[in-house]
């Protein structure tokens, strides 16, 4: 019906967002689709002045869905259609009863996209996570709620994204538990007695000159971020030296190290 509908009513509508299409797509065929109150809508001719991305997605998906349809709309009426405010991850959040939506939602959109994709760009159609999947990562990954606290207060020391500190935070806590993070974050945040080589030095300095422009690099990139907090903090682990903190174009983004972790502050300086 959907592939009927697109061929003969879809006669004036603006062009198709392959992006928004996929993006529907997918979530129908991961059985995320509800019925709501907003689907396709016909005018008093007939024609289709509402929802052909979601048609199209259906069509796409190739699985049936349940829609509201609505006839007779007058065509004047397309002119007022979809003009509110889009919901956000952080209005999905908020109306889920959690604080600091906007970088919860943040975070949890780049846990996702650290744990599917971790070494392509995080950007695109491929990077795009819907309300629900939202949702079910935080359920999944609770823990996440603690990250976030603990990324704004990193985020505000050192400049680096409350993104990439919120996921740095979690997934290394998540990998090693047995390590006690009290002596990285102090050194990220207060700098305070960290000799040149020390890794937790060498970050914070990168980090404040990205911000300050002083290295070619965007300085709000979460993905770059995290994968600076992530090298960093395998040398720290590890009791490593780093005094330089660099990436190649198309360097893989690195997995929490398993070495080290008895004295991770006593570096080999």
């Amino acid at each position: 019906m959907a592939e009927k509908w697109l061929a003969e009513k879809n006669t004036n509508n603006r062009p198709l967002s392959s992006q928004t299409v996929t993006s529907l797509a997918r979530a129908i065929e991961r059985g995320e689709w509800q019925l709501t109150h907003q689907g396709i809508a016909f005018d008093e001719d007939g024609l289709l002045v509402d929802g052909q991305h979601r048609l199209a997605a259906i069509k796409k998906a190739g699985v049936p869905v349940r829609i509201s349809v609505t006839h007779g709309v007058p065509r004047s009426a397309f002119a007022v259609m979809d003009t509110g405010r889009k919901r956000t991850g952080r209005d999905a959040l908020s109306l889920a009863g959690e604080s600091n939506g906007t970088h919860l939602a943040a975070a949890l959109r780049g846990l996702h996209l650290y744990l599917t994709q971790p070494d392509s760009g995080w950007s695109g159609g491929t990077s795009q996570v819907t309300h629900l999947q939202l949702l079910s990562l935080l359920e999944e990954h609770p823990g996440m709620r603690t990250a976030i606290t603990q990324g704004l207060q990193i985020s505000r020391a050192i400049k680096i994204t409350v993104t990439a500190a919120s996921i740095g935070w979690y997934v290394t806590r998540r990998e090693r538990p047995e390590v006690d993070q009290t002596p990285w974050r102090e050194g990220l945040i207060t700098g305070a007695g960290l000799q040149v080589g020390d890794p937790r030095l060498t970050l914070r300095n990168t980090m404040l000159d990205l911000a300050a422009g002083k290295r070619h690099r965007k300085s709000d990139d979460s993905r770059e971020h995290l994968l600076y907090y992530l090298k960093a903090w395998n040398a720290w682990v590890e009791g490593r030296q780093m005094k330089l903190l660099r990436r190649s174009p198309k360097e893989a983004m690195p997995k929490v190290s398993k070495k080290g972790g008895n004295e991770p502050n006593a570096l080999h300086l």
